[in-house]
Protein backbone atom coordinates (compact mmCIF):
# COMPACT_ATOMS: atom_id res chain seq x y z
CA UNK A 1 0.00 0.00 0.00
CA UNK A 2 1.33 3.33 -0.98
CA UNK A 3 0.77 6.71 1.26
CA UNK A 4 1.22 10.20 0.95
CA UNK A 5 3.52 11.96 3.26
CA UNK A 6 4.95 15.45 3.75
CA UNK A 7 7.26 17.21 5.90
CA UNK A 8 7.22 20.24 7.07
CA UNK A 9 9.09 22.89 9.40
CA UNK A 10 6.65 24.66 11.57
CA UNK A 11 7.16 28.11 13.66
CA UNK A 12 9.33 29.45 11.36
CA UNK A 13 9.96 31.10 7.98
CA UNK A 14 13.08 29.39 7.30
CA UNK A 15 13.86 25.67 6.22
CA UNK A 16 16.09 23.52 9.10
CA UNK A 17 14.39 25.56 11.97
CA UNK A 18 11.58 25.54 13.77
CA UNK A 19 9.99 22.15 14.45
CA UNK A 20 9.73 19.21 12.19
CA UNK A 21 6.91 17.20 11.45
CA UNK A 22 5.49 14.61 9.37
CA UNK A 23 1.91 14.52 7.49
CA UNK A 24 0.28 11.22 6.40
CA UNK A 25 -2.52 11.17 4.20
CA UNK A 26 -5.08 8.33 5.05
CA UNK A 27 -8.39 7.33 3.69
CA UNK A 28 -9.22 5.18 6.67
CA UNK A 29 -7.65 4.74 9.93
CA UNK A 30 -4.87 2.59 9.91
CA UNK A 31 -4.61 -0.08 12.61
CA UNK A 32 -2.57 2.29 15.84
CA UNK A 33 0.33 -0.44 15.80
CA UNK A 34 1.26 0.68 12.16
CA UNK A 35 0.45 4.48 12.88
CA UNK A 36 3.23 4.30 15.83
CA UNK A 37 5.49 1.92 13.32
CA UNK A 38 5.49 4.95 10.69
CA UNK A 39 5.77 7.62 13.59
CA UNK A 40 8.47 5.44 14.83
CA UNK A 41 10.21 5.20 11.13
CA UNK A 42 9.68 8.59 10.76
CA UNK A 43 11.63 9.32 13.91
CA UNK A 44 10.45 12.72 13.97
CA UNK A 45 8.98 14.47 17.80
CA UNK A 46 5.23 14.00 15.86
CA UNK A 47 3.43 12.58 13.10
CA UNK A 48 -0.08 13.62 12.22
CA UNK A 49 -2.16 11.64 10.30
CA UNK A 50 -5.67 12.83 8.67
CA UNK A 51 -8.92 11.18 7.58
CA UNK A 52 -11.03 13.86 5.39
CA UNK A 53 -14.40 13.79 7.21
CA UNK A 54 -17.62 15.63 5.65
CA UNK A 55 -16.57 19.34 6.35
CA UNK A 56 -12.87 18.85 7.85
CA UNK A 57 -10.35 16.33 8.49
CA UNK A 58 -9.99 14.11 11.64
CA UNK A 59 -6.37 14.20 13.23
CA UNK A 60 -4.23 12.12 15.39
CA UNK A 61 -0.64 12.43 16.31
CA UNK A 62 2.22 10.21 17.63
CA UNK A 63 5.89 10.52 18.68
CA UNK A 64 7.84 7.70 17.52
CA UNK A 65 6.72 5.79 21.21
CA UNK A 66 3.26 6.81 21.97
CA UNK A 67 0.22 9.12 20.89
CA UNK A 68 -0.40 11.83 22.12
CA UNK A 69 -3.48 13.96 23.07
CA UNK A 70 -2.84 17.62 21.32
CA UNK A 71 -0.09 18.49 18.69
CA UNK A 72 0.36 22.47 18.04
CA UNK A 73 2.95 22.47 15.71
CA UNK A 74 1.62 18.99 13.59
CA UNK A 75 -1.24 20.73 13.39
CA UNK A 76 -0.02 23.49 12.04
CA UNK A 77 2.51 21.63 9.52
CA UNK A 78 -0.97 19.52 8.25
CA UNK A 79 -3.40 22.76 7.77
CA UNK A 80 -0.29 24.23 5.76
CA UNK A 81 0.28 21.02 3.43
CA UNK A 82 -3.74 21.04 3.37
CA UNK A 83 -3.72 24.39 2.40
CA UNK A 84 -0.89 24.38 -0.40
CA UNK A 85 -1.80 20.60 -2.01
CA UNK A 86 -5.79 20.38 -1.21
CA UNK A 87 -7.27 23.02 -0.32
CA UNK A 88 -5.32 26.44 -1.58
CA UNK A 89 -8.63 28.77 -1.90
CA UNK A 90 -9.68 27.86 1.42
CA UNK A 91 -9.23 30.32 4.04
CA UNK A 92 -9.68 27.64 7.13
CA UNK A 93 -9.88 23.98 7.79
CA UNK A 94 -11.58 22.31 10.62
CA UNK A 95 -9.75 19.45 12.39
CA UNK A 96 -11.40 16.89 14.99
CA UNK A 97 -9.66 15.37 17.76
CA UNK A 98 -10.83 12.68 19.78
CA UNK A 99 -9.80 14.03 23.21
CA UNK A 100 -9.92 17.76 22.47
CA UNK A 101 -12.84 18.38 20.21
CA UNK A 102 -13.02 20.67 17.12
CA UNK A 103 -9.45 22.47 15.95
CA UNK A 104 -9.42 25.12 13.77
CA UNK A 105 -6.55 26.69 11.43
CA UNK A 106 -6.57 30.16 9.46
CA UNK A 107 -4.63 31.40 7.23
CA UNK A 108 -3.65 35.34 6.64
CA UNK A 109 -0.98 35.12 4.01
CA UNK A 110 2.00 33.20 4.75
CA UNK A 111 0.56 33.29 8.94
CA UNK A 112 -1.33 30.46 10.38
CA UNK A 113 -2.96 30.69 13.14
CA UNK A 114 -4.36 27.32 15.47
CA UNK A 115 -7.25 27.85 18.11
CA UNK A 116 -6.82 25.66 20.93
CA UNK A 117 -8.57 25.55 23.64
CA UNK A 118 -6.57 27.37 26.90
CA UNK A 119 -4.87 24.63 29.53
CA UNK A 120 -4.68 27.18 32.36
CA UNK A 121 -2.66 25.23 35.22
CA UNK A 122 -2.54 25.26 38.58
CA UNK A 123 0.18 25.66 40.92
CA UNK A 124 1.69 22.70 42.28
CA UNK A 125 4.10 21.79 45.46
CA UNK A 126 7.66 21.73 43.45
CA UNK A 127 8.33 18.28 43.42
CA UNK A 128 12.22 17.12 44.39
CA UNK A 129 12.36 15.38 40.57
CA UNK A 130 11.97 18.61 38.96
CA UNK A 131 14.76 20.07 41.08
CA UNK A 132 17.34 17.83 40.75
CA UNK A 133 16.01 17.52 37.12
CA UNK A 134 16.60 21.06 36.05
CA UNK A 135 19.49 21.64 38.66
CA UNK A 136 18.05 24.57 39.30
CA UNK A 137 15.10 25.33 41.60
CA UNK A 138 11.93 26.95 39.83
CA UNK A 139 10.02 30.09 41.71
CA UNK A 140 7.28 27.82 41.25
CA UNK A 141 5.77 24.92 39.53
CA UNK A 142 2.25 24.80 37.66
CA UNK A 143 0.51 21.38 36.31
CA UNK A 144 -1.75 21.70 33.38
CA UNK A 145 -3.68 18.59 32.12
CA UNK A 146 -0.92 17.15 30.48
CA UNK A 147 2.34 18.68 31.36
CA UNK A 148 4.40 20.13 34.56
CA UNK A 149 5.32 23.77 34.31
CA UNK A 150 8.70 25.33 35.76
CA UNK A 151 9.23 29.04 35.80
CA UNK A 152 12.71 30.21 36.00
CA UNK A 153 14.02 33.52 36.86
CA UNK A 154 15.94 34.59 33.59
CA UNK A 155 15.56 33.95 30.13
CA UNK A 156 19.45 33.09 30.49
CA UNK A 157 18.47 30.06 33.05
CA UNK A 158 16.31 28.90 30.58
CA UNK A 159 18.82 28.83 27.74
CA UNK A 160 21.75 27.69 29.52
CA UNK A 161 19.67 24.29 30.98
CA UNK A 162 21.32 20.83 31.24
CA UNK A 163 18.66 19.14 31.94
CA UNK A 164 18.99 15.15 33.60
CA UNK A 165 16.46 13.95 31.53
CA UNK A 166 16.34 10.51 33.13
CA UNK A 167 15.19 12.32 36.78
CA UNK A 168 12.61 14.57 34.27
CA UNK A 169 11.53 11.52 32.99
CA UNK A 170 10.37 10.03 36.61
CA UNK A 171 7.71 12.95 36.82
CA UNK A 172 4.02 12.02 36.39
CA UNK A 173 3.71 14.70 32.96
CA UNK A 174 3.34 13.98 29.28
CA UNK A 175 6.23 16.88 29.62
CA UNK A 176 7.91 19.48 31.09
CA UNK A 177 7.43 22.95 30.15
CA UNK A 178 10.44 25.45 31.21
CA UNK A 179 9.86 29.62 30.96
CA UNK A 180 10.97 33.18 31.68
CA UNK A 181 10.25 36.49 31.22
CA UNK A 182 11.77 37.00 27.78
CA UNK A 183 14.34 40.21 26.90
CA UNK A 184 13.02 40.70 23.13
CA UNK A 185 10.08 38.97 23.57
CA UNK A 186 6.91 38.43 26.38
CA UNK A 187 8.30 35.13 27.13
CA UNK A 188 10.57 32.17 26.66
CA UNK A 189 10.54 28.22 27.06
CA UNK A 190 11.84 25.27 26.12
CA UNK A 191 9.90 21.37 26.51
CA UNK A 192 11.57 18.27 28.02
CA UNK A 193 9.41 15.27 26.79
CA UNK A 194 11.70 11.46 27.76
CA UNK A 195 7.72 10.38 29.00
CA UNK A 196 7.24 11.02 25.26
CA UNK A 197 10.09 9.69 23.90
CA UNK A 198 11.76 13.15 23.14
CA UNK A 199 13.76 14.68 25.23
CA UNK A 200 14.06 18.45 24.08
CA UNK A 201 10.96 19.12 21.24
CA UNK A 202 12.34 21.95 18.94
CA UNK A 203 9.23 24.09 19.13
CA UNK A 204 6.20 23.14 21.05
CA UNK A 205 2.55 24.87 19.82
CA UNK A 206 0.11 22.61 22.38
CA UNK A 207 2.81 24.01 25.24
CA UNK A 208 1.74 27.92 24.95
CA UNK A 209 -1.87 26.63 25.41
CA UNK A 210 -0.58 26.31 29.25
CA UNK A 211 2.33 29.14 28.76
CA UNK A 212 -0.23 32.40 27.26
CA UNK A 213 -2.78 32.16 30.15
CA UNK A 214 0.26 31.94 32.80
CA UNK A 215 2.22 34.98 30.99
CA UNK A 216 -1.46 36.66 29.99
CA UNK A 217 -2.07 36.79 33.29
CA UNK A 218 1.63 37.81 34.92
CA UNK A 219 1.96 40.64 32.15
CA UNK A 220 -1.93 41.32 31.97
CA UNK A 221 -2.22 40.85 28.06
CA UNK A 222 -4.38 39.41 25.70
CA UNK A 223 -1.74 39.38 23.12
CA UNK A 224 2.07 37.98 23.49
CA UNK A 225 4.87 37.56 21.26
CA UNK A 226 7.20 34.11 22.19
CA UNK A 227 10.57 32.49 21.53
CA UNK A 228 10.93 28.59 22.27
CA UNK A 229 14.50 28.56 22.54
CA UNK A 230 15.75 24.86 21.15
CA UNK A 231 18.78 24.49 19.10
CA UNK A 232 16.02 24.90 15.89
CA UNK A 233 14.31 28.12 17.83
CA UNK A 234 10.64 28.36 17.38
CA UNK A 235 8.72 32.23 16.98
CA UNK A 236 5.03 32.09 18.01
CA UNK A 237 2.32 34.84 18.61
CA UNK A 238 -0.25 33.96 21.44
CA UNK A 239 -3.60 35.81 21.41
CA UNK A 240 -6.21 34.76 24.45
CA UNK A 241 -9.47 35.02 23.49
CA UNK A 242 -12.05 33.62 26.21
CA UNK A 243 -11.44 30.24 26.94
CA UNK A 244 -9.09 29.69 23.53
CA UNK A 245 -5.67 30.24 22.81
CA UNK A 246 -4.94 31.69 19.31
CA UNK A 247 -1.39 30.54 18.37
CA UNK A 248 0.49 31.85 15.07
CA UNK A 249 3.26 30.99 13.31
CA UNK A 250 4.80 30.15 9.71
CA UNK A 251 5.54 26.65 8.20
CA UNK A 252 7.44 25.74 5.10
CA UNK A 253 7.38 22.62 3.48
CA UNK A 254 10.72 20.38 3.52
CA UNK A 255 9.45 17.16 1.97
CA UNK A 256 6.52 15.31 -0.56
CA UNK A 257 7.14 11.61 -0.37
CA UNK A 258 5.17 8.80 -0.98
CA UNK A 259 5.60 5.66 1.71
CA UNK A 260 5.13 1.68 1.21
CA UNK A 261 3.51 -0.11 3.95
CA UNK A 262 2.34 -3.74 4.39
Amino acid sequence: MKLKMYQADAFTDTLFRGNPAAVCMLNDWLPETMMQAIAAENNLAETAFLVAGDDGYHIRWFTPVVEVDLCGHATLAAAHILFAYYSPEATSICFYSQHRGELHVSRDGDMLTLDFPADKPLQIPIPQELKDGLGIEPMEALKGKTDIMAVLPTENDVLSLRPDFNMLGKLDARGIIVTAAGSSVDFVSRFFGPQSGIDEDPVTGSAHTTLAPYWGAELGKKELSAIQLSERRGYLWCRLHNDRVMISGKVVTYMEAEIFVP
